[in-house]
């Protein structure tokens, strides 16, 4: 008997492979599977704005970045003692306001140039809802507990998505004509807004990312992370306490169907060694036999320069320089 209705996916023509560049965009969702796919060893660089909710403000980000701009003091804001700037999360706010832009401009100018050759973008939409600044019509990505009143909140058509993101991709095609577009809705449940205006919100997503792989065949593609999280997985067993965000068990479980559809034979068989080998390097001793484990680091220090030999485009550098440092102290 089944419990559950299951998905049927096909594995992509496109696959993600080892040898790639791959650029994630978007909603804290993009930073679970970011973080399995840096876990992993690949080519990755997630979020370079910090997270981003709205394909607005995502879209205004990319656009940023074609354009390689470069942030300046009039792009801050100050509140308190930091300084912030509206199109980037607070991991890059800073009491100093050189600070604060050097850490904007350094990955503002690195991810530009990963565009130029990345071979997939992948984008995570959260939410249709925007919140535009009264003081200049501008849709911010992050309001840093700004006063409600200055914002306008608002949820965007998906016709006025497809209109933005259409003339984004063909400048990203032009730019890069390998490039490969992945769109993804969000799982998590944006409850802030309500229950009605969430399933509105996603609904607004679906349609968006839909027109839009219809209108660029071979270009663009969809995972439907949303519809597992909501028809596989629809049991509160899923969540976090907050009844939110999916758990570690479905966010795993979601990452295992991605790499289904999107692992072709060599990119599995090379994961699957990876992560045998990774699991063996985070293992710690139970007993404090010192010889024992000594040759236990030793034996893993020889596979994974068998490994970076085998996989030369690994970066293993850091991981053998720990392993060398931690055998000088046993």
């Amino acid at each position: 008997m089944d419990f559950s209705t299951v998905i049927p996916l096909s594995r992509s023509i496109v696959p993600v492979t080892y040898h790639q560049q791959l650029l994630l965009f978007g909603s804290c969702f993009t930073e679970h599977i970011g973080e399995r796919l840096l876990l992993s060893k690949f080519n990755a660089d997630v979020n370079p704005f910090g997270i981003q909710y709205n394909p607005l403000s995502i879209e205004r980000a990319l656009t940023i970045m074609l354009d390689t701009k470069v942030f300046t003091p009039d792009d801050l804001f100050q509140d308190g003692r930091l300084w912030h700037s509206r199109m980037h999360h607070s991991l890059f706010s800073h009491t100093d306001k050189n600070e604060c832009l050097h850490r904007i401009n350094e990955r503002i100018i690195k991810a530009s140039d990963e565009l130029k050759t990345s071979a997939w973008l992948m984008v995570t939409w959260g939410s249709s809802y925007v919140y535009r600044l009264k003081s200049t019509g501008e849709v911010v990505s992050n309001c840093h507990k700004q006063p409600a009143s200055d914002f306008v909140r608002e949820r965007v058509t998906p016709s006025e998505i497809v209109e933005r993101w259409s003339s984004l991709i063909n400048r990203l095609i032009s730019r890069n004509s390998g490039l490969k577009i992945l769109f993804t809705v969000s799982p998590v449940r944006h409850l802030k807004d309500g229950m009605h205006e969430n399933q509105l919100s996603k609904a607004v997503l679906l349609l968006a990312a839909d027109e839009l792989c219809r209108s660029y065949p071979g270009v663009c593609f969809y995972f439907p992370s949303y519809e597992i999280m909501n028809d596989e997985l629809r049991d509160y067993r899923f969540y976090n306490e907050d009844m939110i965000h999916p758990s570690p068990v479905a966010v795993s479980y979601i990452w295992e169907r991605f790499t289904d559809v999107f692992f072709n034979e060599e990119t599995r068989a090379v994961y699957d060694e990876w992560s045998k080998l990774s699991r063996s390097l985070r293992h710690r001793p139970l007993t404090p036999d010192k010889i024992a484990y000594k040759d236990f680091v030793m034996q893993n220090l020889l596979k994974l320069e068998r490994f970076s030999e085998k996989y030369p485009y690994f970066a293993l550098s850091n991981e053998i320089h720990l392993i060398e440092d931690l055998l000088k102290t046993l």
